[in-house]
Parts: C-alpha cells; structure tokens; sequence
C-alpha cells in the first residue's frame, strides 16, 4: 500500500502548489480511496507489452502470449484519452491475431469475481471496421459485437468489465452455467467477418463489480460516435416530419394587408365623389 500512496504522490507532486493544490489534493485522495477499495488482483497482464504497476497498485505482468499472434506497440503514436499519462502503456500495446486467439486465466477456486479487458482503437478512424466477440469459458459471449470505435472512437481507452462466480466447479455469468475444467479458464477474442479481434490489457479480480477503478467518464457521454451515426442514418422521411414539428406557425404575410388596401381605395373615391354630388342635389 505505501508503494503505491509513493506512486501516487511523485505521479502527482508537481501540481500540489499554486492555485490548483486544492484539487490535486483531492484527485490524490480519490485515488487513495480507489487504491483502498479494490479487490485481491488474481491474475494481471499487460497484452503485447512489458510489465507495468499502475496507479492503483495493480501489477500487470509481460505478456506471454509470445508465439500467438502479433504484438504492437502502435498505440504509442496516439496519447489516450480518459487515462492518466503513466498508465497510457496500458491501452498503447496490444496483442491481435488474424483468427480467433484465446488467453488462459488462472481461476477456478470458488468465490466471486471480476474481469476486467481493456482496449483502445488506435488504427481505424471509422465505425464497422473492427469487430469482435469475447467468449468466457468457451461457452459465454461476454462482449458481442465490440466495435471499439463505435463506442468511444480513436484513441480512447475503453474497458468492458464483466462479474462471474465460480462454486463447486461451475462457472456463473450472466444467467449462465457452464463447467470449469481444470485449474484455468479461458478468455477467447473471436474472429467476425471484419478486421482481426485484439486486447490491450486484462485482469482479473476477486470482489465485486464496485471494487473495480472505473475510468473518467466520455465527455460526451455514453457512446458519442454511435449516437453521431444513428442521426446521419435517419431515413429521409423522418427528417421532413422532425423540421414540421420544430417549425413555428407561419407568419402572415405583410404584402397581403398592402394588397388590400389598394383594391379599397377606389371605393373611397368614388364615395368621396358622390358626397358633393348629394349636398347639391340636396339644394335643388
């Protein structure tokens, strides 16, 4: 623990003066609350990359997935977005493959748990270009459809946590059952019909799904490049009804009052006509 209140403060210590001390204050504390509060780390590994402590003390090991698929460290041109600058190396490397590839996790005593994977699109600049399963246990689809752009775009971190159980040898997740064989458990990222699967961290706790760190929200919340596309595909029959519906009334027309006022006005002479005409008939 003292290790990593130490991390936290040199992480920290040049912002702990001026007039921002107050919240750089706080930011230490928040993150001492997170240090305090996270589950017993079971198993850690930092994919297509070297070890790494982060800031709340977990240890991620090298990854030792040597000789399935490819390791890159392409993520280092990018700086991620909602992570602190020294645990950036996290979303930066990564493993891939061009077909389904799968790591072993080191679980099977009974309790409860918590799977955390993190990722970060750092090559595409568009949504459906990469997209992927994650299947638990051989048997459970965790994550369906992970289109890591479409949720927060390029180079952002995004983690998918997923609580699981484990008692007398069966695995829980999701509503589902299924069988643990061995003393391991395997995580697979499954190959679709687009570009190949990746992960750029894992690791595996034992509590619950409020003792994992969360990250900092999007600013623009939830899934910003989805709801962009979901506009820019609205059907062009919807847009006609959405602009009715915002119009205001319409304004009549200020010609139309000038248009009347000028078909009236021989009728005013021809009145103004007869009235001298009637006082002199009158005197006869």
């Amino acid at each position: 623990m003292y290790s990593v209140l130490g991390t936290m403060f040199r992480c920290y210590h040049k912002h702990l003066c001026g007039k921002h001390t107050l919240f750089s204050l706080l930011l230490v504390l928040c993150l001492f609350s997170n240090a305090l509060g996270i589950g017993e780390i079971m198993w850690a590994v930092n994919c297509g990359g070297e070890s790494h402590t982060d800031v709340h003390g977990i240890r991620y090991e090298a990854d030792p997935m040597q000789d399935v698929g490819f390791a890159s460290d392409y993520g280092k041109n990018l700086l991620i977005q909602r992570v602190v600058p020294q645990d950036q190396i996290l979303y930066q490397t990564e493993r891939y493959h061009l077909s389904t590839f799968s790591y072993d996790i080191p679980v099977w005593k009974d309790g409860d748990y918590v799977l955390v994977m993190k990722f970060s699109e750092v090559w595409f600049t568009s949504a459906n270009q990469k997209v992927f399963d994650v299947v638990l246990n051989g048997e459970h689809t965790v994550v369906s459809e992970l289109d890591i752009f479409g949720r927060v775009g390029r180079g952002v971190a995004h983690d998918e946590i997923v609580p699981f159980s484990i008692k007398g040898g069966r695995l829980r997740v999701s509503g589902e059952q299924s069988q643990v064989d061995g003393k391991k458990i395997s995580l697979e990222f499954v190959k679709g019909e687009l570009d190949n699967p990746k992960v750029n961290a894992i690791y595996v706790m034992k509590g619950s799904i409020e003792d994992a760190p969360k990250l900092a929200p999007l600013p623009g919340g939830e899934n910003p490049v989805e709801e962009e596309e979901e506009d820019d595909e609205e059907s062009p029959s919807a847009k006609p009804s959405k602009q009715r519906r915002a119009a205001s009334p319409r304004a009549k027309d200020p010609y139309a009052e000038d248009d009347t006022s000028t078909m009236l006005l021989p009728v005013f002479v021809a009145i103004g006509a007869f009235i001298p005409l009637l006082f002199c008939l009158c005197k006869l």
